[in-house]
């Protein structure tokens, strides 16, 4: 199930933030609580485009607010991988053990279609 190609496009953009980082020298800046918080704040920049609409669906949006909400999302994925190379954490393996999790919690079977959290279903 492993896309080394997959693998290989989070390092470079891993290389890419650690470049940009490092030409700016702040690399004192960012510590692990101080990006967690960067992250947090960026996901609640990517929700003001948002905001007011009746579903966000993509024809309600618009292209200068599609473009606002892909930086936002670029800029919320940076946080996260430079968080993630800050403490060591292969996204990819984490993203595949979660899933992993997910799916126990939600097996297809007994949650299709029903929005519930996994706490609220009988056993």
């Amino acid at each position: 199930m492993e896309r080394p190609e997959m693998r290989s496009e989070l390092a470079e953009l891993r290389d890419l933030v650690r470049e940009f980082v490092s030409e700016r020298e702040w690399q004192k800046f960012h510590t692990p609580k101080n990006v967690a918080i960067a992250i947090s704040v960026e996901a609640s920049e990517l929700l003001e485009p948002f905001q007011w609409l009746a579903t966000g669906d993509k024809p309600e949006l618009g292209d200068a607010r599609l473009t606002g909400i892909r930086h936002e999302m670029a800029d919320v994925l940076a946080y996260l991988i430079l968080l993630a190379d800050r403490l060591d954490v292969d996204l990819y393996q984490a993203m595949l053990e979660k899933m992993a999790l997910n799916r126990a919690k939600y097996p297809a079977e007994k949650v299709r279609g029903d929005r519930r959290k996994y706490s609220e279903y009988d056993d």
